[in-house]
């Protein structure tokens, strides 16, 4: 992706920057503070910050911005950065808890957003897999001066995002909005490549569902749907968040930003084509499957039909034959036992090529 251009006059300038401030005494990071980090021009100052001191130093300095992640934090943990940093507290609430929807909210000069994260489960064929789709949440506070990311489950790719964003401070001198944007971007790229996988699966299935004596049931293939379903709740509530995100919902993102955010925009509504599209191709092949199970019932139930019309007829011969009465054809004749037994099996043989001519059996 190309670099996002530099504001110019996004934040103030400040003296503070022209003395040399020594970094901070290093200091332990909490199990669910993943990482704090100071930014000014792009460049991530040296040391480690506590939450606090981070934002003291951005606020003297009058320029760069804070990047805190935390890692499924409770209550408790996520009370101090709150207060220092003036997060709302149904929007801390909502982190906290999770098994939220994808949603962009504002409160004060804090937009607060929710993002669904996915991952394809590797599998030998969707035949026989118990999951294809993986979730997992992250959450963002996004200030003038700060972006504190929240996350849920361990498949975000954060980690990997940071170090490619401090190799390029480019992209991070347009503040903690530019941060933003690279997560929305890295998550609904993860869509694309999870879309695909799954396009993958699908293809297969519908080749076996058309295949002769394919193993494919209906349960299969609503497992998939089941799947289709879980990315879709992920994709589909994200679409408006981003769209307003392009549109200027707010100055925290300004006009470079935006213009970037229209691109993420496009790639998710392709994203979301694409689930729509799984999901009627799924029906149709739920429908497909079950007219054929209703076929091969149909032919089963066609041959059990003609068996049972040829057993009839001996049976029934056997029948008047055992009702033990004097007078009876051929009962005394020396060739009537062989002739009955030719007659059964000639009325069968016949039945038998009527059946086949017919395709019953």
């Amino acid at each position: 992706m190309p670099a996002i251009p530099s504001l110019g006059g996004l934040r103030g300038r400040g003296n503070g920057r022209a003395g040399r401030v020594e970094p901070p005494v290093p200091v332990p990071v909490s199990a669910y503070i993943v990482d704090c980090a100071v930014y000014v021009d792009g460049e991530r100052l040296p040391g480690r910050w506590t939450h606090a001191e981070a934002i003291k130093e951005v606020r003297r300095r009058r320029d760069g911005f804070v990047w805190i992640g935390l890692h499924e934090p409770d209550q408790q943990q996520i009370q101090g950065i709150a207060e220092v940093y003036g997060l709302h507290e149904l929007a801390v609430e909502d982190a906290v808890q999770a098994h939220q929807r994808p949603k962009l909210e504002r409160y004060d000069d804090t937009l607060f957003m929710v993002l669904k994260t996915v991952r394809y489960v590797e599998h030998e064929s969707p035949t026989t897999a118990n999951e294809i789709v993986e979730t997992g949440e992250l959450m963002a506070f996004l200030g003038l001066d700060f972006i504190i990311t929240v996350r849920h489950g361990a498949h975000s790719g954060l980690a990997r995002l940071r170090r490619d964003l401090d190799e390029d401070p480019e992209r991070l001198t347009n503040g903690p909005a530019a941060v933003l944007h690279a997560i929305t971007d890295l998550i609904v790229d993860q869509y694309l490549d999870v879309t695909s996988s799954i396009e993958e699966d699908i293809d297969e299935m519908e080749a076996r569902v058309f295949a002769p004596r394919s193993s494919v049931s209906a349960e299969q293939i609503y497992l998939m749907k089941r799947e289709v379903l879980e990315l879709r709740r992920a994709v589909l509530p994200l679409v408006t968040p981003v769209r307003r995100l392009a549109e200027g919902f707010t100055r925290l993102v300004p006009d470079e930003v935006r213009s970037y955010f229209r691109d993420v925009d496009d790639h998710l509504t392709t994203v979301s084509e694409r689930v729509g599209n799984f999901d009627e191709l799924l029906t149709t092949l739920v429908n497909a499957t079950v007219a054929k199970i209703t076929l091969q019932q149909n032919t089963d139930m066609r041959k059990i039909t003609s068996w049972a019309a040829m057993i009839t007829v001996p049976t029934m011969i056997a029948g008047i034959y055992g009702m033990n009465f004097d007078y009876m054809p051929e009962l005394r004749w020396k060739f009537g036992y062989p002739a009955v037994l030719v007659l059964i099996l000639g009325i069968c043989l016949l039945l038998y090529r009527i059946f086949r001519k017919n395709k019953w059996l």
